[in-house]
């Protein structure tokens, strides 16, 4: 393959993209696309144009995405003020029909992109294919639930007939009731059920920072405990820290938390020896 016409100018040196399609070959890579980064129309479509160029490369990918930007704009559309309870948007019957239409409607939005792109990609959504069982988080939250089960089976065979599977926060309750979940944790909960090599979650940061509010390119499972405990990381970032911790913990290799406004992030993580945010090892 001549990698001159697959990748972009802008993107990682040849050299190192060599090297890390062997690396990465049979291997399975969750991507988490979320949170602010795709308010932006340009950052979508650089994020289109990277899971494309992944799949010309032959890599194997399931998409996660969110919606808390567009979720909102729906709401307050409606005149609807949303409660939270430690970062967790309390979901009535309401808010959770119009969180199910967002998500479903941004999900279609992926596929469609990717499909005239000419790559396949399979929407997976609580109305299609749906994937996660979940429990309810607690009652005071309403309809928002943390994954219990995740059927692989359904995601595996999409991923064997090389489509790319895209898959909302959305899963089913007892007699079938919607619930939302927060992205972060529906990456994390899929990445470990199928036991992928690499988690990336994708954010409008440049990583986790240290005292100095400097980038730390890579760094291991306890040493990110210790800044939790010395409060560097502290408020929003802890429950993305507490989703790769526990996904390292059940036999996903590491985590990155990319960047996503850069341009070409997630070529740049895979792809390079520098990476595009931090990288976090057991």
């Amino acid at each position: 393959m001549d990698l001159k016409k697959v990748l972009p100018l802008n993107g990682p040196p040849i050299k190192e993209v060599s090297k890390y399609i062997e690396k990465y070959k049979n291997d399975l890579i969750v991507i988490k696309y979320g949170g602010n980064v795709f308010i932006d129309r340009n950052i979508f479509n650089n994020f289109i144009d990277d899971i494309r160029i992944l799949n010309k490369l032959g890599l194997s990918i399931v998409v996660v995405h969110g919606g808390g930007p567009r979720i909102k704009r729906e709401l307050d559309k409606s005149n609807i003020k949303s409660k939270f309870i430690r970062g967790l948007r309390v979901t009535d019957k309401k808010i959770i029909n119009i969180v199910e239409n967002v998500l479903i409607d941004f999900n279609k939005d992926i596929v469609s992109s990717l499909n005239k792109e000419k790559i396949l990609a399979v929407s997976i959504n609580t109305k299609n294919n749906n994937v996660i069982e979940i429990i309810p988080e607690n009652e005071e939250l309403g309809y928002v639930g943390i994954p219990n089960k995740i059927n692989t089976n359904i995601i595996d065979d999409i991923v064997k007939k090389n489509l790319i599977p895209i898959i909302s926060p959305l899963g089913l309750g007892k007699n079938n009731l919607t619930y939302n979940i927060n992205g972060d944790t529906a990456a994390g909960a899929i990445a470990k059920s199928l036991k992928s090599r690499r988690l990336l979650l994708m954010t409008n940061v440049q990583g986790v920072l240290d005292k100095e509010k400097k980038l730390i390119e890579e760094i291991s499972s306890s040493e990110v405990l210790n800044m939790i405990k010395d409060e560097t990381i502290t408020e929003g970032m802890i429950p993305k820290i507490n989703t790769c911790l526990d996904a390292i913990n059940n036999g996903v290799t590491a985590v990155g938390i990319i960047d996503g406004r850069k341009p070409h992030s997630i070529l740049f993580e895979i792809f390079s020896d520098k990476g595009s945010g931090t990288l976090i090892r057991k």
